[in-house]
């Protein structure tokens, strides 16, 4: 029926005409007083020959619909196989198409052009810098003092933005390196915990963990990125107690601190890009974009993440990681 009214809105100047035709004829025929009957019958042969030529042109404006519908999405990538125009004005609107078409390929390749040129630059310029970082890290590493060590935890903390930049971009690239398969989940933890370990030391905060025991399906390299960055919070906002990391039913990683907690009201905002919220103002190294890159890591790799926190008590971070195996070829 949407169809059918959308046809009789088209063509409703035609129609229009049509009846008013009949009208007039009518009130003619009746001035000449004309019977009834050949009256009656030659508007039923008209309305018969109309009902003909609208249906089959209806026939041919649904078909056109259809066929229209369909290159919907073949539109995204060619401009070729048009319907036959019906006319002019739909030759005009093919060819209004087409040179739009032609600039939005031009504008993406010149975009595409543009972002591969950024990409190579950003990642030979964080491979570069990494070698002077590395050489620092050898020199404060030769001497064990106070000063040397919160030298090397800031030092940290320059590769880890570094690495953040890299993959921020990488997110965006067309193709990302995912390799999905079945990890060792201490693996990947024990990681995360070696590369902090001088702060936790250094901080005296008490690490709380056990083997878990557990197979994950993910991706070894960008899930460990995660897992970094949510210790990285952990033990940048807890000035005392532990941080814990467990296994609860039926597949969800939990991560505890006993830090500052975060306010009610930036809670529901920490996973937006650029937001740091009142921690973050106060401390004036956060970056707003760490929690961001897992939510949309965690969102690839079809893990679910989410925060609880209490001011003064802790942060929690719960990643849930019972993912279908059917994902995975």
């Amino acid at each position: 029926m949407e169809m059918l009214a959308e046809y009789i809105k088209l063509h409703r100047k035609v129609i229009g005409v049509y009846f008013l035709s009949a009208v007039i004829f009518g009130i003619i025929f009746a001035l000449w007083k004309l019977p009834v009957v050949s009256v009656l019958y030659g508007t039923v042969i008209g309305l018969f020959v109309a009902v003909i030529v609208l249906g089959r042109d209806y026939q041919r404006f649904c078909a056109k619909h259809k066929q229209l519908e369909a290159m919907v999405e073949e539109i995204k990538y060619t401009d070729s196989h048009f319907p036959e125009a019906d006319g002019r004005i739909e030759m005009d609107y093919q060819e209004v198409i087409r040179s739009l078409y032609e600039e939005k390929q031009q504008m993406t390749n010149q975009m595409t052009h543009q972002y591969t040129d950024m990409m190579e630059y950003y990642t030979i310029w964080v491979h570069q810098i990494k070698t002077p970082i590395a050489a620092m890290r050898l020199q404060l590493q030769g001497e064990d003092s106070e000063s040397n060590r919160e030298l090397l935890d800031e030092l940290q903390r320059i590769e880890q933005y570094v690495e953040m930049v890299l993959t921020y971009l990488r997110l965006d690239a067309g193709a990302t390196d995912y390799v999905l398969k079945q990890y060792d989940l201490d693996d990947i933890l024990r990681q995360a915990v070696r590369k902090y370990a001088s702060q936790f030391i250094r901080k005296k905060i008490r690490l709380v963990y056990e083997p878990l025991f557990c197979k994950v399906l993910t991706d070894e390299k960008w899930f460990l990125f995660v897992i970094e960055q949510v210790l990285s919070n952990a033990l940048k906002y807890t000035r005392s107690g532990e941080i814990s990391i467990t296994l609860e039913a039926p597949k969800t990683l939990c991560i505890r601190d006993t830090g500052i907690g975060i306010a009610p009201e930036d809670l529901p905002r920490i996973f937006e890009k650029g937001f740091t919220g009142y921690n973050g103002r106060s401390d004036k190294k956060a970056s707003g974009i760490g929690l961001y890159l897992c939510r949309r890591i965690c969102g690839r790799l079809n893990h679910k993440i989410s925060v609880t926190s209490k001011v003064d008590e802790g942060t929690e971070v719960r990643i849930d990681l019972n993912r279908k195996a059917l994902e995975v070829e």
